[in-house]
């Protein structure tokens, strides 16, 4: 599900069980992420898979890469993978207004 930021972000912020999950590259990762992301990068493939199927479906995700497509596609796959609440930040890193902090 597509959210803007003041959704993603008073959604994200109200959630016990959020867990913010990047989903870019490794060296777009390491110029700057939101606070306290995980980075699974979406071009991984199977390891991608392998990745997220690792998770905890029991928790939130609010997903982002840097303009909203990856993240989208990611969500995608996590439904498919049956996690209930994969939220993706429309506009992605980009579109951030808050704060970026070194991983």
């Amino acid at each position: 599900m597509d959210l803007t930021q003041q959704d993603w972000v008073s959604q994200l912020e109200a959630d016990e069980k959020a867990v913010i999950l990047d989903v870019r590259t490794e060296d777009e990762f390491n110029d700057g992420i939101i606070e306290n992301a995980i980075n699974i990068d979406i071009h991984k493939g199977q390891g991608f898979i392998s990745e997220i199927e690792a998770l905890d479906k029991d928790k939130n995700y609010y997903v982002y890469c840097r303009s909203g497509a990856r993240s989208g596609k990611a969500c995608e796959v996590m439904n498919e993978l049956g996690f209930k609440n994969a939220y993706n930040l429309a506009g992605g890193i980009l579109a951030w207004n808050g704060d970026v902090v070194a991983p």
